[in-house]
């Protein structure tokens, strides 16, 4: 037996201002169907959604719900009432629970008062029925995991909303919508202000619910992690797609090369028939042919594509000039912020050419530690050495840089010196051509101030760039035009984004705030995943032994610890110490091994070097720490 639709649209229409924006989007969906709408910004993904909530009318067409579906929307607007705690706030989302533990409370003190009927013990059995179809009695121990998956810690529950910033209110309009279990999930933007763990959560947690989703969001690594089909909306018409993300991609550049063939063909056809009438126009004998010509021009029905999905983010950053070799050398860094340390006794190096990128959770200190490199706060501890001719260009997370005065042609010269006319040229390479160059700034949305502040960083010449979530307010198209400057940018490049797509493009190196403390290690986004997961393998492990020598092997430990003097408290500090680094050495020595075990890795002599040099260097590192752990241990 086939499962039951949750919803299905048949041929939605609908019109803005008098003017189409949609036309023709159909498709069906049933549990745990979970589908992407893909199209640029302003092609009515956001007014779908709030079409399939309710919340915008449908001006054509028809919407089909399963018999009393619960549909659950999260988008980016806040809450209306805002001296709800967060608890409260999140747990509203269930209000549905809520009534049926409060109904199940009132029966069963009428029951311990006396009510013995028929009629009591069914509503009973009713109510308790409905409770654990929905979620059982778990529901509330569950919808706190959420609140904790989503970057919220214990303090927060009872804090009011009017305490919290927008990105926070955000995150918990994302919470609520989650505990609500709903039989269609509508989630608009689900990625933002999440950092990289807790979009893994929000990813597993999608793959796993029993509901139907739609969701738009510009995030490539999450779309192509959660979505099992998608809607293409493209010149305000939909075309559904059975498939993940990046099969669609696949079949729209070939469906792009195409149309591109066929407009080509026809207007060819068209010249050579321009050509004929232009010719023979004159001539008696030929009025039959032109006529019949003409006519035929009258009738074809010109390809072309929808203008407003023609525009495209297209730059390169010009060849700068060379600095020296090494361009960063931080030593015995310590950074803090008022009552916090972030990174104690940090080391960094940023070489010439080298593309490195800096991860780490939400309030880790990676935008501090970025703002010290950058010469815009002094470190707090430790020393930073700049290389010979280094010339730093600086993309902030939310452009604070930009001059919020006049027009955006008038803040582009202001920054760059260029003249109005070579400005204008360089600001219609970032989609601002005609009157959107003569925009206020003030008046930018986020995305805009993104792509102004991209272009003036382009043309500052630059030969070491630091950008802290270039990607903000970027949509997929403008992501990836960013993604094939940065990786063509020959000159060298520190890399802050939640952007797990950007982050495996353009890295070579990462470098991770753990614990305090800055960690390097070999390689993009999953390099550094392999090499994350091999620890936790291996912390996992190690726990276990210490378990099992615990419960088997306690009482023989500790006769042989008995043998030997202790050692002084700065020993066994340090023997634990290097315990955790052979720990994470021997792990990131076997990440290696396991992923030289792939013959690509050997593909040509240069990797095959890189190869044995990444082998040597790991092997050696476990040799040391191991050299030094007998020392201590030795006493």
């Amino acid at each position: 037996m086939r499962p039951m639709a949750v919803v299905i649209a048949s041929d939605l229409r609908k019109d803005v201002a008098g003017a189409p924006l949609l036309r023709g989007v159909s498709f069906k969906l049933e549990r745990r169907d979970r589908m992407t709408i893909a199209g640029r910004n302003g092609a009515g993904k956001t007014t779908l959604l709030r079409m399939l909530a309710g919340e915008s009318s449908i001006d054509g067409g028809e919407l089909v719900f399963e018999k009393h579906a619960k549909v659950a929307l999260h988008d980016q607007r806040p809450p209306r009432e805002r001296d709800l705690t967060l608890r409260e706030y999140v747990l509203s989302g269930a209000a549905e629970l809520i009534a049926l533990e409060r109904e199940l409370a009132d029966l069963e003190q009428a029951m311990a008062d006396g009510a013995m009927d028929d009629a009591t013990f069914d509503a009973y059995a009713r109510a308790q029925s409905r409770l654990e179809a929905a979620g059982g009695y778990t529901w509330r121990e569950d919808a706190m995991a959420t609140i904790r998956g989503l970057g919220f810690g214990e303090d927060d529950l009872d804090r009011r909303l009017d305490t919290f910033s927008g990105g926070e209110l955000t995150r918990g309009s994302l919470a609520r919508a989650l505990v609500a279990r709903p039989d269609l999930l509508l989630l608009d933007e689900p990625t933002n202000h999440l950092d990289i763990a807790s979009l893994e959560w929000l990813e597993q947690q999608l793959v796993q619910m029993d509901t139907a989703i739609v969701l738009v969001a510009h995030d490539r690594w999450f779309l192509e992690a959660v979505g099992t089909a998608v809607l293409e909306i493209e010149a305000g018409r939909g075309r559904f797609f059975a498939g993940p993300w990046h099969t669609w991609r696949q079949e729209q550049a070939a469906r792009e090369l195409a149309l591109g063939r066929a407009i080509d063909r026809q207007r060819k056809a068209i010249a050579r028939i321009e050509r004929f009438v232009e010719r023979f126009r004159a001539k008696a004998t030929k009025a039959r042919q032109v006529q019949s010509r003409l006519k035929a021009l009258d009738r074809m029905e010109r390809i072309e594509r929808d203008p407003r999905d023609d525009r495209e983010l297209a730059f390169s950053f010009k060849r700068p000039e060379r600095s020296g070799r090494v361009v960063f050398e931080l030593t015995g860094a310590r950074l803090e912020v008022p009552g916090r340390v972030l990174v104690e006794d940090g080391e960094l190096w940023l070489e010439r050419g080298e593309h490195v990128t800096l991860v780490g959770a939400n309030g880790a200190g990676k935008s501090t530690l970025v703002k010290a490199l950058a010469g815009e706060r002094p470190l707090d501890g430790g020393r930073l050495s700049v290389g010979h001719n280094v010339r730093i260009g600086v993309l902030a997370q939310h452009a604070e840089s930009l001059d919020e005065t006049g027009t955006v042609v008038q803040a582009c010269q202001r920054a760059t010196g260029l003249t109005e006319n070579k400005a204008r040229a360089l600001l219609g390479r970032f989609l601002f051509s005609g009157e959107e160059a003569d925009k206020p700034v003030a008046g930018l949305s986020g995305g805009e101030r993104q792509r102004l502040s991209l272009a003036i960083l382009v043309e500052s010449g630059a030969n070491v760039l630091i950008l802290d979530e270039p990607t903000n307010h970027l949509d997929i198209e403008s992501r990836e035009a960013l993604e094939d400057a940065l990786s063509e940018f020959p000159g060298s490049l520190l890399l802050v984004s939640h952007d797990r797509a950007l982050l495996d493009a353009v890295g070579t190196r990462t470098i991770a705030v753990e614990d305090g403390t800055l960690r390097s290690y070999q390689g993009g986004w999953a390099d550094y995943l392999a090499h994350r997961r091999a620890r936790e393998e291996a912390e996992q492990a190690a726990r276990a032994a210490a378990r099992r020598a615990a419960n088997g092997g306690g009482a023989k430990a500790a006769a042989k610890a008995d043998e030997r003097p202790k050692p002084s408290k700065n020993q066994a500090k340090r023997q634990a110490q290097l315990e955790r680094e052979i720990e994470r050495a021997e792990a990131e020595l076997k990440a290696i091994e396991d992923e030289l075990s792939d013959p690509s890795a050997w593909a040509s002599p240069s990797a095959a070097e890189r190869a044995a040099q990444r082998h040597s260097a790991a092997k050696q590192r476990v040799a040391e720490l191991m050299a030094e752990w007998e020392a201590v241990a030795g006493g």
